[in-house]
């Protein structure tokens, strides 16, 4: 029975892979061993054939070095004019960057892959400003030396006796789609640089006796060679795996380097990239420290970020581990990570603290079960003497302690004489180094002890006033204080150091706490962006400035300190930031003249805007643990934004489904309310202009009232209408009269007393009802409405009362009819715009103007309305309208007063 095998996938990281690469140009290195090998002469008969295809080709710079045949390569191709830049006293040729960009070929030839800009240029690096290139969808064709590849610098080194200034990381060549290996035996190389077609005059002559030898070319060529099979096999292996090709390949291998603090760190991080790239494997590069060691110095610092930047250079990931025994640390986390293989440096320790402490290296090959352990020896170590003064990197305080607290313990020895015979002065003199370790730590405490022990014999130890030691038993004691006096003083210096340390990391993560608690409570962008930038002031110590996407170019929204501002170089370092999501400015790669330092804020999606920090010349570098803080702040910071974001677009979504509905029942009341009277209007004019003459006169009378109805009726429609944009606008001033509540009643009952089909209208007027300052159209237009309302969609109803009445310091108006009511559900959006009740299945009827006008007369001039459904044996509605009652005049005419 033959086993059901379900068809092979492309791998997810080569599908990955090949996404990453759309829209983005393809890149193509010819690659050498060495200069005059002819790459940039391959280069250009490759961009001739693609010419003759009909390939849109353009070169943007080449050096021909005056070699004349590469130089007849160049008729018939498009060459942009070169950049001249100002440096030194002299006018520099370069690349224009923009000038490619805008022309944007379909193909660009550029020379000198690892060329190294002039100042002031937007990017240090050439091979930076083709991968700009690169990104707007150009293809690039470069030239490339082996011996200008980074991993390589320390072999070349070795090889030619050279260090090669100009290099470029490895991964830029393992990225390129193609590399085109230009090859020539190291003879013919040597003859061509003979004949002078590679240098001209004395500079030939001085290459071949330096670094054109030619054991020196035999061994760039093996490099050339290794590295372009190698570069071979992992596009074999890449094309296998998107196409899911069944077949072997190296997989499971992973290289772990451990990233010292001492000056061999980057040899380890070269040999651990060469050995990753040898075997086509994945690497980290790992910096552990102990939980209890002292907080760094300057230097041992930066030589932990360099080797770290390097490896990130390199392709590695980075991590920072923090723990009590390394060797335990490093051996789980390689077994976490899969790692086959650990590669570290030989310790430099001097040769006593060889014997008298374990090695790190010596640790991992004991334990390691398994991962095999490559130990890395510098070219040039220099074991340390078996003695050397200590160096004590202590503040003034420090190093005035031990002498100062030793002298004050023998001051106090000898007036405690007086008064009391001391049997041991050892507890006291314990007691300063105790507390030199607690206030000023380990190296203060060791210096205390070290004093105190010859003090203590001259001064109260017998013979006394001299260092002889009597017996053996003072020197054991001795001896003991000294040991004990140590051991207190590390102790206790570890435990303060210990302290410190976990003080520094608490501080971190309070801040990060603060900042999101800030965060959280932040609802509007300004408020945000506020927070985000005073943290981020506090945590540099420098000024500091958000900018976020405007209408056409970045925008600054908040600064701190208020006066600071973004020249014309740190904007285009800014715009770079927010266009590519990556750090740019001072301390950067990328436009590090910038006297500011930019970094994206960033989601997973886009980069949302981009926080300053300014860095002008004479400052101290952003420290990596400070930026590495910086960059959880800003993770932060994103999320809130994007939260803040969806929340706007979420209300203006609202917002525009409400303006919708509004636009829905506006064009179905219109076309309903709008169309009724003038389809009435048009019918009873066309039968009185066909058949005026044929029909009675009482027809013709009734064909007349009923276009007299519905033109009321309309003009009562587009009034509403009317009043209610004027409302909304708030362009609406009522004008105030003093008045008759009682006359206002009555005319409002006459205006609709002909509209009372079978419905009779009963009006009350309540007793000593006092004059009301309101005014009388909108008040009448007022009850009108309600009084229409109850006739129109009370259902069932045979009566309506209409009430004025005194109600305290009040005057209330009420009208109630005697209908079905409304339902509970509807009270509450009774006023709103355009809403309509609806029974069973029935269209509603009406505009669903009337009351929501109702409501903005009466709130216009002071008032208020509301609703009670049912009245009175679960039937029936009630409007009820209140208006204040002010001081009344002392005469009964109306006084006029618009305000």
């Amino acid at each position: 029975m033959n086993e059901h095998r379900d068809p092979p996938r492309p791998a997810p990281d080569a599908l990955l892979a090949e996404a990453e690469r759309e829209g983005r140009g393809r890149l193509k290195v010819y690659l050498g061993m060495a200069p005059g090998v002819g790459k940039t002469f391959a280069m250009l008969e490759g961009a001739r054939r693609l010419k003759a295809q009909g390939v849109d080709v353009v070169v943007g710079l080449l050096e021909t070095h005056g070699r004349k045949e590469t130089e007849a390569l160049f008729d018939g191709l498009e060459v942009l004019p070169r950049k001249a830049v100002a440096y030194g006293g002299h006018i520099l040729q370069e690349f224009d960057l923009d000038a490619a960009l805008a022309r944007k070929p379909r193909v660009l030839l550029v020379d000198e892959y690892a060329h190294t800009n002039a100042p002031e240029s937007r990017h240090p690096k050439r091979w930076q400003d083709i991968d700009e290139v690169l990104h707007a969808g150009i293809d690039v064709h470069t030239t490339l030396n082996i011996q200008h590849l980074e991993g390589l610098n320390d072999v070349v080194a070795r090889i030619t006796g050279v260090r090669v200034r100009e290099t470029v990381p490895d991964n830029l060549l393992a990225k390129a789609d193609e590399v085109e290996l230009i090859d020539l035996t190291p003879e013919e190389l040597i003859a061509r640089l003979k004949e002078g077609k590679v240098y001209a005059g004395e500079l030939a002559g001085r290459a071949l006796e330096n670094f054109f030898k030619p054991g020196n070319l035999s061994a760039l060529r093996e490099l050339a060679l290794r590295r372009t099979a190698d570069r071979v096999d992992q596009q074999l292996v890449g094309y296998m795996r998107a196409h899911a090709i069944e077949g072997p390949w190296a997989a499971g291998e992973r290289i772990m380097v451990c990233v010292g603090r001492d000056s061999a760190a980057r040899a380890v991080v070269r040999a651990g990239h060469r050995l990753a790239d040898q075997i086509g494997a994945p690497w980290i590069a790992v910096n552990v420290e102990r939980s209890d060691a002292p907080l760094l110095d300057v230097g041992a610092r930066d030589a932990i970020d360099d080797a770290l930047k390097l490896a990130e250079q390199f392709g590695a990931r980075i991590e920072r581990l923090v723990a009590e025994d390394l060797p335990s640390a490093i051996l789980a986390h390689a077994r976490r990570n899969n790692v086959t293989q650990i590669v570290i440096g030989r310790s430099s320790k001097s040769r006593w603290r060889r014997l008298l402490r374990r090695s790190l290296a010596g640790e991992l090959v004991r334990q390691s079960e398994g991962i095999p352990v490559q130990i890395v020896v510098p070219e040039k170590t220099v074991l340390r003497p078996l003695w050397r003064w200590p160096r004590f990197p202590l503040s003034w305080q420090a190093w005035l302690y031990p002498p100062a607290s030793v002298a004050a313990v023998v001051a106090l020895g000898f007036a405690l004489k007086f008064f009391a015979t001391l049997p041991n002065m050892a507890m006291l003199f314990l007691t300063a180094v105790f507390i030199g370790a607690a206030r000023f730590g380990v190296r203060a405490a060791v210096l205390t002890a070290l004093l105190a022990f010859p003090l203590w014999n001259f001064f109260f130890t017998e013979p006394y006033y001299t260092f002889e030691i009597a017996s053996w038993n003072d020197l054991l004691t001795l001896l003991v204080f000294l040991i004990v006096g140590v051991v207190t003083g590390l102790l206790a210096g570890r435990v303060r150091d210990q302290a410190n340390a976990a003080q520094a990391r608490a501080n971190a993560l309070q801040t990060l706490f603060d900042f999101s608690r800030r965060l959280s409570a932040s609802a509007t962008p300004d408020a945000l962006l506020h927070a985000m930038v005073l943290q981020a002031h506090r945590l540099s110590k420098a000024p500091a400035m958000a900018l976020l996407p405007g209408a056409s170019d970045l925008e600054v929204r908040y600064v701190w300190p208020p006066d600071d501002a973004l020249d014309t170089g740190a904007m285009a370092a800014a715009r770079w930031a927010m266009q590519h999501g990556e750090p740019a400015g001072r301390g950067t790669s990328t436009l590090p003249s910038a006297t500011w330092h930019f970094r994206p804020i960033r989601t997973e999606k886009k980069t949302v805007g981009v926080l300053a920090l300014r860095q002008a010349a004479g400052d101290l570098p952003l420290r990596p643990e400070m930026l590495q803080t910086m960059d959880s702040l800003l993770d932060q910071s994103a999320v809130a934004i994007e939260r803040l974001t969806f929340a706007a677009e979420a209300a203006r979504v609202e917002a525009m489904t409400a303006t919708d509905k509004l636009r829905s029942a506006l064009m179905s009341s219109v076309s309903h309310d709008l169309r009724t009277p003038l389809t009435t209007i048009l019918g009873s004019a066309s039968t009185l202009r066909q058949d005026g003459t044929k029909l009675a006169e009482g027809a013709r009378d009734e064909l007349l009232l009923a276009i007299v109805e519905e033109t009321k009726r309309l003009d009562q429609y587009v009034t509403n209408l009317l009043n209610m944009s004027r409302l909304e606008a708030g362009e609406f001033k009522p004008r105030r009269e003093w008045l008759d509540p009682a006359e206002v009643l009555e005319s409002a009952a006459a205006r609709v007393a002909h509209r009372a089909h079978g419905v009779s209208i009963d009006t009350r007027v309540g007793p000593g009802v006092p004059l009301l300052r309101v005014d009388f159209m909108l008040l009448e237009t007022v009850l009108v409405n309600l009084l229409d309302n109850a006739l129109k969609h009370a259902e069932g109803a045979e009566r309506v009362w209409a009430s004025v009445a005194s109600q305290g310091e009040t005057v209330k108006f009420e009208v109630v009819d005697d209908g079905v009511g409304i339902p509970p559900d509807f009270l509450g959006r009774l006023f709103d715009r355009f809403f309509r009740v609806q029974r069973n299945d029935s269209k509603p009827a009406g505009s669903g103007l009337g009351l929501s006008i109702c409501k903005g007369f009466v709130e216009a001039m002071g008032g208020t309305i509301e609703v009670k459904s049912p009245v009175q044996q679960g039937r029936g509605a009630a409007f009820t309208v209140v208006f204040p009652v002010e001081p009344q005049p002392t005469s009964k005419l109306a006084e006029t007063e618009t305000p």
